[in-house]
């Protein structure tokens, strides 16, 4: 309890800082040798997606027991070298504080109307092409990316963290990691990396649910600006309005809050893809929903850790 505590603080407070070394980084690292190791082009249908199986269970088991040697070895020279490396580990899991960062440098460049800048920013964040956006475009970009992150890279990881600490962290963050660089449903991947998506779409399934209720709750909770009983009803209609069934599920409830409308076609490796919409076009999105969208999702994020902590304590209540 104390090293989610503290782990959830250095998060807010550090956040990732790019001159530290960064066990995701290691992973991402690792998966990108891999994938140069183990996919040929050449190979059949069935071969790639053995070799993706094959690259899951290496990306998965090296960086989980590297960090359950290096906690138990912590826990046995000293109770707080153990918290200590835990909460540091716990950080490295949480991405709330570069979530609200990296977005927010979008919305300092649309308020110096440097759209450029703008859209620059927002390319650091997003998958999709970025170089067609509009300014409307850049900043349902990023909302979206606020919404939809504040499951995989806040919610999620403070449920793993509680269940099974850094090391179901690890596991969690080796899979999201995966998917987001190997888990496209293109030529190059569509084969190689199946086992990547599909174990990323199981992992997340619960969690983007549990992220999408507490995102409703703290909507009802953020103020005037924020309408719970939209998000609500939007979450209900639209949280499979899209190819993945966990990545509507924030979003939904983001757009109803905020009274905007989502999604919608965008452009991947310069090749357009329709996407269904996502919430009622009730007014024009603009930069403010940036900082409303960020708002909402840190607020979220204190709901789930504050729950977390009660989880954790009534596991340990249980034990004893």
């Amino acid at each position: 309890m104390i090293a989610l505590a503290l782990g959830w603080l250095l998060d807010l407070i550090i956040g990732d800082p790019y001159d530290i070394p960064h066990p995701v980084r290691w992973i991402g690292h690792l998966i990108g040798c891999l994938d140069k190791k183990l996919l040929d082009e050449t190979k059949s249908k069935k071969e790639k997606k053995a070799r993706g199986f094959l690259l899951c269970a290496i990306v998965i088991c090296i960086p989980a027991s590297v960090g359950a040697a290096v906690l138990i070895a912590a826990y046995r020279l000293h109770v707080i070298a153990g918290i200590a490396f835990e909460a540091v580990l716990g950080c490295y899991m949480l991405a709330c504080k570069s979530l609200h960062d990296e977005s927010m440098k979008v919305y300092k460049a649309l308020e110096s109307d440097d759209v450029e800048a703008a859209r620059y920013a927002v390319s650091m964040i997003v998958g999709r092409d970025t170089d067609v956006l509009d300014k409307s475009g850049i900043i349902k970009a990023a909302v979206e990316t606020v919404a939809e992150n504040a499951s995989d890279g806040v919610i999620a990881p403070l449920i793993y963290l509680t269940l099974g600490g850094p090391v179901f962290g690890l596991i969690y963050k080796s899979v999201n990691t995966m998917d987001s660089m190997v888990g496209y449903r293109n030529e190059r991947y569509e084969d190689f990396g199946y086992a990547a998506a599909k174990l990323d779409d199981i992992l997340n399934f619960i969690p983007a649910r549990i992220s999408a209720l507490l995102m409703i709750v703290a909507a009802s909770v953020s103020g005037k600006e924020y309408n719970a009983k939209k998000a609500a009803k939007i979450f209900k209609r639209d949280r499979y309005n899209h190819k993945s069934p966990n990545s509507a599920q924030c979003e939904s409830v983001c757009a109803g809050a905020l009274g905007v409308r989502l999604a919608g076609d965008a452009f991947y490796f310069g090749k357009p893809v329709k996407k269904p919409y996502i919430g009622d076009d009730d007014r024009d999105i603009e930069p403010e929903d940036i900082k409303r969208a960020n708002r909402l999702m840190m607020i979220t994020s204190l709901i789930a850790f504050l729950l977390c902590e009660v989880v954790m304590a009534l596991m340990v209540s249980m034990m004893r």
